[in-house]
């Protein structure tokens, strides 16, 4: 049960209007979305700065982003975060072998090493301590330059705020993140949790 259980999504019009974002990326508009409109200021802010972060710049790509979600949500242990990061990145066109073998990214060959090193850096930056050190600085500027580094850090922060609000709120699961939890996470022990 949530801590806090999500409105219906017409409460706020103006959340709903902004809220069509997410029938691209997921399919639906998520519970987290819906439990933030019971103060509308919160969930209109959210859903601008996610669009921001998630906007293309240069060659993060959009699949890249979601695998960069997915990585930090791992760190921090938020299995709504997990499902929801692993389907926006099927959705936005990350290869079948890449979602497959998420798990093993430092040593698959599906992956690049640039996309290894935005991955590492995911990893690092989502621990608690921070773990971003030179050795992750110096990975990260062989392939990124410092405009796709904030775009990155700018998942990995926003996905920061999403792992703890979800995990706090035990923010119900939707179907559909369930089945991509289940069919690309589910190999290695995925599970809603306390996100029924």
């Amino acid at each position: 049960m949530p801590l806090v259980t999500p409105l219906d999504p017409n409460h706020d019009a103006e959340t709903k209007k902004l809220s069509d974002f997410y029938n691209e990326t997921l399919g639906f508009c998520p519970n987290s979305v819906l439990t933030m409109q019971r103060r509308p200021e919160i969930s209109k802010a959210f859903i601008n700065l996610n669009k921001a972060v998630m906007a293309n710049h240069g060659r993060v790509t959009s699949a890249l982003k979601r695998m960069i979600a997915w990585v930090s949500s791992n760190a921090t242990g938020c299995r709504y975060c997990q499902a929801h990061a692993i389907r926006a990145a099927e959705r936005y066109g990350a290869e079948q072998e890449q979602l497959d073998n998420i798990w093993e990214y430092k040593t698959h060959p599906a992956f690049s090493d640039a996309e290894r090193a935005a991955l590492d850096f995911s990893l690092a930056a989502s621990m608690v301590p921070n773990m971003v050190d030179e050795k992750i600085k110096e990975e990260l500027y062989k392939y990124w330059d410092e405009g796709e580094i904030v775009e990155m850090l700018g998942v990995i922060s926003l996905f920061g705020y999403l792992n703890r609000w979800n995990d706090s709120m035990g923010t119900s699961i939707e179907d559909g993140a369930v089945e991509s939890g289940e069919q690309y996470l589910g190999k290695h022990g995925w599970e809603k949790g306390k996100h029924v």
